[in-house]
């Protein structure tokens, strides 16, 4: 079973004639289509949203167009805050999730009037310090730690990752914000990447209802929503079992039944931050093959690399790789696919079989909508690529240039030297 690309060769060969390779693509419809699903899948919930994770794809237009089907912004930095601030999405729109936070940044969420997720009881202090006094609202990490299992099968290791509370210091952090005038709470928690798994949120679920339950009762503190965070994944790989959003939904729904509404906590909205399954499947880099290499391997080389789509070489992802104008050709040829980096692992395939590759031929690399582009840097001096934006009814828009070297030499504080490498541009 293939992949499917979401746009034609016809189309990508003409904008390519305006926006030379390498680029990302979008595709508007899809992730319509897509967010829509979300919301009825939770439709039973009143106060259900999607605060998207802007560090899946931090582009203002994707942004607005999510913005449109009722998304927030889960932002972790001063700069996706103010990104989601420009696209008016402040007050409650936006939820500031952050670990190690610069006093700043508390200060900028505030005048936001943000939703401010804390990662750490010590926070607390370094929140007031900044600010000077609380919100009405706020909202606590939770680290479980230990292993964490779906079906006796082992998701991941919270007990070995930075964020969140422990249980007890969840407690008290609950106690010390209503003390000082807090008055509804939130608890958030994020346990594994990438769970292709209809159980991973009710088993999520389940563990944070009970919490907020007892939490509750505890402390007197109001649970006004939980947030179930990301961790939602997508089938990278050709004939991999997707996501069930409907089945998710469904089964969050059962134990919020079993377990909230019982205590009296029907009220409590659920708020999650899907950014690798809202935007994920829905992007992709097109590069194009200017080099062939035969020695003991067979390589094609291509006018991408690892600064365009850093997974690959980061955690050996697979991504899905199509010849354009080749997706029924027989896989007759193994290659590794590389770009030009002084990096061996700058691969993003490795024996890979796909059909004979011919020098200007079209490759599309699938499932770059989130953490592709927004992973990108500047090693070897590497420039950042554009992104394009395919709307339904075919027409496309550029969303943002490829960086110029002007855009790389700009930070430059030898003003003589920078003015000389203007003038080679």
């Amino acid at each position: 079973m293939l992949k499917t690309p979401f746009a034609t060769k016809d189309k990508l060969e003409e904008i390519a004639l305006s926006v030379p390779t390498p680029f990302h693509i979008y595709d508007e419809a899809g992730l319509r289509r897509n967010i829509r699903d979300i919301y009825k899948a939770f439709s039973w919930n009143k106060g259900f949203r999607e605060y998207f994770a802007v560090k899946a794809c931090p582009n203002p237009v994707i942004l607005q167009i999510l913005k449109e089907e009722g998304c927030g912004c889960d932002c972790s930095s001063l700069t996706e805050l103010m990104m989601a601030e420009a696209i008016g999405c402040d007050g409650d729109l936006t939820m500031f999730s952050s670990n190690d936070t610069p006093p700043e940044e508390y200060v900028y969420a505030s005048k936001m009037n943000a939703i401010v997720n804390l990662d750490d009881i010590t926070m607390i202090e370094s929140f007031a310090g900044a600010v000077g006094s609380f919100p009405k609202t706020m909202c606590c990490r939770f680290n479980p730690g230990g292993i964490f299992k779906v079906a006796n099968g082992i998701m991941d290791a919270p007990g070995d990752a930075k964020y969140g509370m422990t249980a007890s210091q969840l407690y008290d952090a609950f106690r010390i914000l209503k003390a000082n005038g807090v008055e509804e709470f939130g608890i958030h928690s994020f346990l594994v990447s990438n769970a292709v798994t209809n159980d991973y949120y009710p088993m999520l679920a389940k563990l944070l209802f009970e919490l907020a339950v007892d939490v509750q009762k505890e402390t007197g503190c109001h649970i006004k929503f939980i947030n179930l965070s990301g961790g939602i994944g997508i089938p990278y790989k050709p004939g991999q079992e997707k996501n069930d959003i409907f089945a998710i939904g469904e089964g969050v729904r059962k134990v919020y039944e079993q377990i909230l509404v019982p205590a009296g906590m029907g009220d409590v909205a659920l708020y999650t931050e899907m950014g690798r399954y809202v935007t994920g499947p829905y992007g992709a880099l097109i590069t194009r093959a200017i080099h062939e290499k035969h020695i003991h391997k067979e390589y094609i080389g291509v006018d991408a690399c690892a600064v365009n789509l850093m997974r690959p070489a980061m955690y050996g992802a697979y991504h899905h790789i199509t010849v354009m104008g080749k997706e029924n050709a027989p896989l007759t040829n193994m290659y590794d696919v590389t770009g030009s980096l002084c990096e061996n692992n700058d691969k993003f395939a490795i024996d890979r079989m796909l059909p004979k590759i011919n020098m200007g031929d079209l490759l599309y690399i699938h499932d770059t909508g989130a953490h592709g582009f927004a992973m990108g840097y500047n090693y070897n001096g590497k420039l950042r690529s554009a992104e394009i934006l395919l709307h339904e009814d075919g027409s496309w828009d550029l969303i943002r240039r490829a960086e110029t070297p002007k855009d790389y030499f700009a930070t430059f504080s030898n003003l003589p030297i920078y003015e000389k490498l203007l003038g080679k541009e």
